[in-house]
């Protein structure tokens, strides 16, 4: 696989399609406060999502476990990198109640990457979606897991605890992991979504891929043609936007055409639902999407995700 080649050029200013329309308003205050209170962090802070304001404004968050500081140095994300501290055994419970409070339907869980433990965080995972379970048995749960370096017994061990929803991201093509992503290895998180595929039919698998990195159009459906032979069920495509001048710069903006493009090569690959934007992120408006899936909705277009929210 060649080295990537680094552009130092970025595609210019923002176009319109690409600005969040929600500010943050009161319900953002009340989110966060709660969030300070249980001592929680979100991935919708952390890597500095441009859908905070929506997404806080509808009461809803991705929970991020086992701290916020990365073992791993992948160069498009915000995340803080360096030496995390000891996993909180009295995280998972507060997740839990906090979720309760915010009485959320369909929790989702990350976490940063911590190739620092034994089994890279597995555990926490485990006690966090049982302790949603325990809690609000009636909700749904999404675990988005990085790639436990390919130890098959910590993803067994997550999906025991029964998420209705396994996802973990390819982020880019394969071509430009060298550089973006230089701890992961793309057929090992290809592996990792097939095993669930074959080994846990009850639960639904799910990726996410960001465009306008350097991509080709054809390296990209050859990412989507690998995902559905490894079982992937559930797909979203965003755009990718650099945190800061020191992280990868973008390349190009897609328009939103392409993304409905993208959106229909899925659904005829077979996906059961696809969801491509602008905006869109691997957990953005999870909730609609996994009831999407589970009604058999193809793609997430905004009449039916209106629907979907009734």
């Amino acid at each position: 696989m060649g080295k990537a080649k680094i552009n130092n050029i970025t595609a210019g200013p923002r176009p319109d399609w690409l600005r969040a329309k929600s500010r943050l308003g009161p319900e953002a205050g009340r989110i966060r406060a709660g969030l300070r209170r249980f001592h929680l962090n979100t991935v919708c802070e952390e890597a500095l999502c441009p859908n905070l304001g929506e997404c806080f404004g509808r009461r809803t968050s991705t929970f991020m476990i086992l701290g916020k500081v990365c073992t791993r140095s992948c160069r498009f994300c915000a995340v803080e990198k360096g030496n995390p501290a000891a996993p909180d055994p009295n995280e998972p419970r507060r997740l839990a109640e906090m979720a309760g409070e915010l009485g959320l339907k369909h929790i989702v869980i990350t976490s940063v990457s911590r190739d620092d433990l034994p089994d890279f965080g597995a555990e926490q995972f485990f006690q966090a979606i049982c302790a949603v379970k325990d809690l609000l048995p009636d909700s749904s749960v999404e675990a988005l897991t990085p790639d436990f370096q390919g130890r098959m017994e910590s993803v067994a061990r997550v999906a025991k605890a029964g998420p209705e929803v396994y996802n973990h991201n390819l982020e880019t093509v394969p071509r430009l992991y060298p550089e973006l992503r230089p701890e992961a290895d793309y057929q090992r998180s290809l592996a990792l979504l097939k095993w669930i595929a074959e080994n846990e039919k009850c639960i639904k698998t799910k990726s996410g891929i960001m465009v306008g990195m350097g991509e080709r159009r054809e390296e990209m459906i050859r990412v989507m043609e690998d995902l559905r032979k490894a079982g992937c069920r559930i797909l979203t495509i965003g755009q990718y936007l650099t945190p800061s001048r020191k992280h990868w710069p973008v390349e190009r903006y897609y328009r939103p055409e392409e993304f409905a493009e993208l959106e229909q090569i899925g659904i005829r690959m077979g996906f059961e639902t696809v969801f491509a934007g602008p905006l869109v992120r691997s957990s953005y408006r999870a909730d609609k999407i996994f009831r999407g899936a589970q009604a058999g909705v193809p793609a997430p277009q905004k009449s039916r995700l209106k629907a979907l929210a009734h």
